[in-house]
């Protein structure tokens, strides 16, 4: 899925759709989205309006299910294929968000830590242009209980960097 206007204030990068985005064809349109909605303090209507926001995983299909039911990562082919082209073709970009692991890795580079959870733990040295965050599914509730931190220092961080970036 990707949904972007010509002039972003905002760059949400995910993993992949899950199916009923996929089926749906609207990006976070599940309760992952929700929740994502509620970190960045802003509601559905804004979240969709594309000449604010961008969104777009790092590939743009579904990838399937594996073995156990869960969502395969993202096809590296679909990245290679149009991610820097798509970013060239963008202006400057003020902030990004970077959902999951995949996300933070392509755009943080050798900046990224070795996990997800020390990434995001270290989302100052990536601030105010990046922002890491964990994927938002309630599959990650217990990551987020055992992280209190991310809740107590980097929702109100992100919430008032989303806001800036946001404003006219």
């Amino acid at each position: 899925m990707l949904h972007v206007g010509a002039r972003p204030r905002l760059f949400i990068v995910g993993q992949a759709p899950g199916l009923r985005v996929h089926e749906t064809g609207l990006s976070f349109n599940d309760r992952s989205g929700d929740r994502l909605r509620e970190w960045m303090g802003i509601d559905r209507a804004t979240f969709y309006d594309d000449g604010r926001i961008a969104i777009a995983g790092m590939s743009f299909c579904f990838p399937g299910y594996d073995e156990k039911g869960h969502d395969l990562p993202p096809r590296r082919e679909c990245a290679k294929t149009w991610r820097a082209r798509l970013f060239e073709a963008l202006p400057e970009i003020p902030l990004f968000l970077l959902v999951g692991r995949h996300a933070q890795v392509w755009h943080l580079g050798s900046r990224a830590r070795p996990t997800l959870t020390e990434t995001v733990e270290a989302w100052r040295e990536y601030a105010p242009g990046h922002i890491p965050l964990p994927h938002p599914s309630w599959r990650n509730s217990g990551w987020l209980k055992k992280h209190p931190w991310f809740e107590q220092e980097l929702l109100p961080f992100l919430r008032a960097r989303v806001a800036r970036a946001l404003s006219p």
